[in-house]
């Protein structure tokens, strides 16, 4: 069975970006927008070279908020896949739910089973790499991530960056990190 590190995008592999609409930090809605942490190219090499796959699990609700297009979002999509391929293939494979409960474009609005914490991604992702749950991990900065790891069995990091304290409450993960990098030397340690 293999292992692998399950990877929340915004936050944690990129920065949020301050939208002026909204007042908050979100994730980029526009691909010149998106940029990735420094660390990320080392630290996704860590983990594969420590035998994990890295599988980004993503819930991307901009388009079903309409606050952009499928296509932006698509496009933001594949600046972080040709990194992975510049950079010999650093994710295995990324999942993206485009649902949100409370949209307005109707395909996309109701709930689902592919949104986080809802489980059915990690569980595909098991079945296509025969993964071990219990050999796994999840990194992410909001308390949906946390939830979502935790049903589905694995060990769980929330990243505490300042960004995403409105989406963190009373879940309580396995450890704490400040960024991606501080997280793969815990999981490295501890694994």
């Amino acid at each position: 069975m293999n292992k692998a590190v399950f990877l929340d995008r915004d936050g944690v592999i990129n920065p949020l970006v301050y939208n002026l609409m909204t007042g908050a930090y979100e994730s980029p809605h526009m691909p010149e927008d998106f940029s990735l942490y420094p660390y990320v190219e080392r630290a996704l090499r860590r983990l594969k070279n420590a035998g994990f796959l890295n599988i980004v699990v993503s819930n991307q609700p901009s388009f079903a908020k309409g606050k952009t297009s499928l296509e932006n979002i698509q496009k933001i999509e594949k600046i972080l896949s040709d990194f992975s391929k510049e950079h010999g293939e650093l994710i295995d494979a990324a999942y993206y739910c485009y649902h949100h409960p409370n949209g307005i474009v109707p395909a996309y609005t109701g709930n689902c089973s592919c949104r986080k914490p809802g489980t059915l991604f990690l569980q595909q992702a098991v079945k296509q790499f025969s993964l071990n749950a219990s050999k796994c991990w999840l990194i992410g900065d909001r308390d949906s991530d946390v939830l979502c790891g935790s049903n589905f069995g694995c060990r769980t990091i929330k990243i505490d960056h300042l960004h995403a304290e409105k989406s963190r409450e009373n879940v309580k993960a396995d450890y704490h990190a400040a960024n991606l990098e501080e997280a793969v030397n815990q999981i490295i340690k501890g694994d």
